[in-house]
């Protein structure tokens, strides 16, 4: 499951726009001896207009607040589709700058920002909330500055990291058409399509001639993604592709409701099928045939990025970035054998409360081979998959307000993947709303082979991808005032993807999975996420390959084969990312415990909630900073929330 973003998506996706969310060191520490002086005017409280022509005075958080929204204004402008992805119309008809040159004049901008942060601005004389914002940002710059180090080791053109796919998908499910100009940009946008993909296929091809080359299967799949955009009108005979459907839809939307002419909707149709079959065709096809050549080279069965020169040193970095920790390889192997024990023996637990007399690897071989745990791989069984989500999520909705004070106010939807990007035994994602509520947070599921959805696990993944899940913690964040914009969309992956674990077990104390075998389905997707501390470290670092990672895979869980492969192939593509999710969860629960042991009878799950979830996504070592405030004011009746510098 992932937060895209997990995702592969459009959040991950945008974090290479912006040019690094991914960092090779622990995060730089602050202290008042690091401090670059600050002149004596400048430490001194600051006067600015109050709209009334008087001056009142300006606290050096509310003079950094400013400052923050400045700079982060300019960071949108570097990314057109971050700005459409939350919502805004500027740069409408832009795609970004994909190119080496565009990503390093993005660096050295952030890096005098950074200069200007330390040097402008006196961070003892700033709260404590203030001092997480000067903090975040300095993390932050050294995760674009370190990911530029690796960024040939980075493949292009993946089944995870598909820009290929991205790229529509923003035209299709985020590019909001309300007028003639919007449709127009739509079309200029499917030219900067083809522009960005011709840049993309350039890197692409530069780091395969160094050697650093995706496994076959990830050419295979991406190729396959591609043929399905470009499948049927206006590239070839057949039923409408997915671009062209929803050109027409769109186009047709805007005649209908008086917004154009009948001339105006024709020169628009007219002009879209030029740009898609004569800018977009060609470059999707130059790709294809690219790739058709180069994966030739690249290995069936590969092993991690171990092989690659500088593997291990890559491999650290990205459990760093993934973590926010200085975890080794060993570790994370370890931290996985434990769970994978620990969890084991409350699997057992379970099948022998249900009366199931053998082991647990008959167990896991019964509830793969029995139907009542699988809905028909038929329409109908996917609509009464998604209703049966639904109903999970309108259950746990009912139970929000007893263990949250802030609740997200944006809308839910539950949706299959597309079919131009679905692909069988896929994880499940979550692509936010925007800020303002005029898109909702959709959850997504793969539905083209339903034996792959298990009955048993999908109330723990309604409540991971929606509420008490992604969906709750990423629309918080996103409604939050008082705080500088840049941190209410801000992603750590060790948090998000925690907070989503943490989720699943949350629901539990809700009153969720009252059947035991949908408790068991719980344990399983806990069981998931802890054997990929095992095969991420075991490719990575040990040696593994695809079928010894698989053969783990299936000794200790009762995913089917579809799954299994499907997560193995995406932790061979996407080193450390999978390794988030356990380390977040168990972070945010060691935090809890140290918060009740602390405060004993004055400990209130509610606060604690509200002091995790209302200050964005944070580093993990971050977070740990909010909750110890929280429980130093927590006896005198405080609760860390936003505050308003």
């Amino acid at each position: 499951m992932r937060y895209f973003v997990k995702t592969r998506n459009l959040a991950v996706v945008v974090c290479l726009l912006l040019w690094g969310c991914q960092s090779t060191s622990e995060p730089e520490t602050i202290s008042s001896t690091q401090q670059t002086s600050v002149p004596a005017a400048q430490s001194d409280p600051h006067s600015a207009p109050d709209g009334t022509g008087e001056f009142t005075t300006v606290s050096e958080s509310e003079r950094l607040n400013l400052w923050f929204e400045d700079k982060y204004e300019q960071q949108l402008q570097m990314s057109p589709l971050m700005l459409t992805r939350i919502g805004r119309k500027d740069q409408y008809d832009k795609v970004d700058d994909f190119s080496l040159q565009a990503m390093d004049d993005q660096l050295s901008w952030y890096a005098n920002t950074v200069d200007e942060l330390k040097t402008h601005f006196d961070y003892q004389a700033l709260t404590p909330e203030a001092q997480i914002s000067y903090d975040i940002w300095v993390y932050q710059f050294q995760l674009a500055r370190d990911r530029r180090l690796y960024f040939s080791h980075e493949y292009v053109f993946t089944q995870m990291q598909g820009i290929q796919t991205l790229l529509p998908q923003v035209l299709i499910n985020f590019h909001r058409v309300d007028n003639l100009a919007d449709m127009e940009a739509y079309i200029e946008r499917i030219k900067g399509m083809s522009v960005a993909l011709n840049t993309l296929l350039e890197l692409a091809k530069s780091k395969s001639s160094a050697g650093y080359r995706p496994p076959k299967f990830a050419y295979q799949e991406a190729m396959a993604q591609i043929n399905n955009l470009i499948r049927g009108e206006p590239f070839h005979q057949g039923a409408d592709s997915p671009l062209w459907s929803d050109v027409k839809a769109k186009v047709t939307a805007l005649q209908t409701s008086g917004q154009i002419t009948a001339s105006q909707a024709q020169s628009l149709r007219f002009n879209a099928r030029k740009a898609l079959t004569r800018d977009l065709y060609s470059s999707y096809r130059n790709i294809t045939s690219w790739m058709q050549k180069d994966m030739r080279l690249a290995k069936d069965n590969p092993t991690g990025v171990s092989r690659y020169p500088d593997g291990d040193a890559y491999y650290e970095y990205r459990l760093r970035l993934a973590t926010n920790g200085n975890y080794s390889a060993n570790e994370i192997h370890q931290i996985g054998l434990d769970e994978v024990d620990r969890i084991t023996e409350e699997m057992i637990d379970i099948k022998d409360s249900v009366g199931f007399s053998g082991n647990l690897n008959e167990f896991f071989n019964y509830l793969q081979t029995e139907h009542r745990f699988y809905y028909a791989n038929t329409d109908e069984g996917r609509q009464e998959y998604l209703q049966q989500t639904e109903a999970n999520l309108a259950f746990i909705e009912e139970k929000l307000a007893d263990y949250f004070t802030t609740l997200p106010k944006a809308a839910l939807q539950v949706k299959r993947v597309e079919a131009y990007r679905e692909q069988d035994g896929a994880a499940p994602h979550y692509y936010p709303g925007t800020p303002d509520g005029s898109r909702p947070g959709v959850y997504y599921s793969h539905m083209s082979d339903m034996s792959a959805l298990h009955k048993n696990d999908m109330q723990a993944i309604a409540y991971h991808e929606g509420n008490p899940g992604h969906h709750m913690q990423i629309s918080i964040a996103q409604e939050l005032t008082g705080l500088p914009k840049f941190r209410t969309q801000a992603q750590f992956g060790a948090y998000i993807e925690g907070w989503a674990l943490y989720a699943e077990y949350l629901a539990k104390e809700m009153g969720a999975y009252q059947d035991p075998y949908a408790d068991f389905g719980r344990l399983t997707t806990e069981m998931w996420r802890a054997v990929r501390l095992v095969v991420d470290s075991g490719l990575h670092a040990k040696g593994w390959n695809e079928q010894q990672a698989v053969a783990y895979f299936k000794q200790h869980t009762p995913l089917s084969e579809d799954v299994i492969r499907s997560e193995v192939r995406r932790y061979l593509v996407w080193p450390g990312q999978a390794t988030a999710y356990k380390v977040g969860m168990m972070k945010i629960q060691s935090l809890r415990k140290q918060a009740q042991a602390q405060l004993e009878g004055d400990f209130d799950l509610k606060q604690f909630h509200d002091t995790v979830l209302t200050s964005g996504a944070l580093p993990l070592h971050l977070l740990e900073k909010r909750v110890n405030l929280w429980i130093e004011d927590a006896p005198l009746g405080g609760a860390v929330a936003v505050v308003k510098d």
